[in-house]
């Protein structure tokens, strides 16, 4: 029996494997682009897949193809849907520009299933395709596998994040620990306000990812090849939205100018550039749990992170911050991520952008990464860690940057000369301090007690 069968289009007949629900344009797509092994992201076939199904709805309810070629074509994406779906999709991420060629491949394998569902030939073109251009659906699918991706997946898995640092951050609040400016000594903090600062950051990203969701659910479907909406029905557009919005919760609406959505990706670049500040504020925590779990003897060893796996496979008993360390590469990753879906938005030429599928796999790799990293981050580092006192105290009794305390009683230049004397000595501030001013022990000690320094004030 035949591995192959023939399969026509407008450029010539073609072999495709005898079992491929696809036909000859992924094909060539397949033997053009043999560039990276790395097929476009399951979350934009799924929604690409969305998207068909919403535009046969719409077509099917404005009488530009038959009802019935539109339930089979529906029923052809819920099949789909309800398997795995990925290996009828094989087209590499680096292929024609526009996603043609992603494009014609759920065309071509919807119109395979739809034709046998519908018991006549279902055109991958004139009918899959009808009233669209790879220009529109493919925008259009960047923004609804984003708006899908962000609503159900990074936006819970920050906002978990968040209340994970909050829950610990009331739990620590009684520990006070030396703050530091330039990896340095400085005065002291609560360790609940280390962590109330992490929320906030977390929480100032979710605000400004929820800013721009209204943008990101604004779709260039109904501007066809070019913006001028030509081969559409004047309604499809509308019932399009209307359509995917009911499918998936989410608010779907045209957008006002779809010359701009079709020739720019202004608003993935603006996205992108969101989830980089998102990895920014993850590395900063990141970074800082690396630091106050360093050690256990020779680093700062403020806090025990869990241990989660063996740190060496020389030095027994090495146990390393994995997750945080995870963490700072996923962040390196989406600020790379970042800086190609910025060029990519540079390549808008006149009426298309044309690298739109690198836009949509770094967009959606980037949010994976994040929402996966945050569970991790909140579930296996933030919420697990235990505080050692001990070395908390320790540093705190030596730390002669408690003397800022005593700058409006004594002065900046005094409080200097007993700060210099009390690391030269190694001895506490307190000591020091009531050997070389008028004030007594008693109010020393309230003067400089840490705990009442975090508060601030005189």
């Amino acid at each position: 029996m035949s591995q192959t069968r023939i399969e026509k289009d407008s450029m010539g007949e073609l072999e495709v494997p005898a079992e491929a629900l696809y036909a000859a344009q992924t094909q060539r797509a397949v033997n053009n682009f043999p560039v990276s092994g790395q097929r476009m992201p399951r979350a934009f076939i799924r929604s690409l897949l969305l998207a068909k199904r919403a535009a046969a709805s719409a077509n099917g309810e404005l009488e530009q193809i038959p009802v019935k070629m539109s339930e089979a074509i529906c029923q052809a994406v819920n099949s789909l849907l309800a398997e795995d779906f990925m290996p009828h999709f094989p087209v590499d991420v680096f292929q024609t520009g526009s996603g043609t060629s992603s494009n014609m491949n759920a065309n071509e394998v919807l119109a395979t299933l739809a034709s046998r569902l519908y018991g006549e030939p279902v055109g991958a073109n004139d009918h899959i395709n009808c009233g669209q251009s790879s220009n529109d659906i493919i925008p259009s699918t960047i923004h609804i596998s984003a708006a899908i991706e962000l609503q159900n997946n990074l936006l819970p898995a920050l906002t978990g994040l968040v209340s994970a640092i909050r829950t610990k951050a009331e739990s620590v609040d009684r520990y006070v620990k030396t703050g530091r400016t330039h990896l340095m000594d400085a005065m002291p903090v609560r360790m609940s306000q280390s962590l109330q600062a992490w929320a906030d950051q977390i929480e100032q990203n979710i605000t400004h990812l929820r800013q721009l969701q209204p943008s990101v659910q604004s779709l260039a479907q109904g501007g066809t090849a070019v913006g001028t909406g030509i081969n559409a029905h004047p309604d499809f557009a509308g019932a399009f939205s209307k359509a995917l919005s009911a499918a998936t919760d989410i608010p779907f609406t045209p957008a006002k100018n779809f010359f701009t959505h079709i020739g720019s990706q202004d608003i993935a670049v603006a996205l992108s550039g969101q989830l980089k500040t998102t990895a920014v504020s993850i590395m900063k925590i990141a970074n800082d749990l690396r630091w106050m779990n360093s050690g256990p003897l020779a680093g700062l060893g403020e806090i025990e992170l869990q241990a989660l796996q063996p740190g060496s496979s020389i030095m027994p008993g090495k146990v390393n911050p994995v997750i945080p360390e995870a963490a700072t590469m996923v962040a390196a990753q989406v600020i790379g991520n970042d800086t190609v879906i910025t060029v990519a938005g540079q390549s808008g030429n006149f009426e298309l952008n044309v690298m739109l599928p690198v836009v949509a796999k770094n967009l959606l790799e980037s949010i994976e990464l994040l929402s996966n990293i945050s569970r991790l981050l909140a579930n296996k580092a933030i919420a697990t860690f235990t505080v050692r006192e001990d070395k908390l105290d320790e540093a705190l009794s030596r730390n002669p940057i408690l003397v800022t305390a005593l700058n409006p009683i004594i002065g900046y230049l005094k409080a200097a000369k007993i700060a210099k004397l009390a690391y030269k000595e190694g001895r506490p501030i307190v000591e020091v301090a009531a050997e070389h001013t008028d004030l007594s022990r008693e109010e020393l000690q309230r003067l400089l007690d840490p705990a009442k320094l975090t508060h601030g004030g005189l």
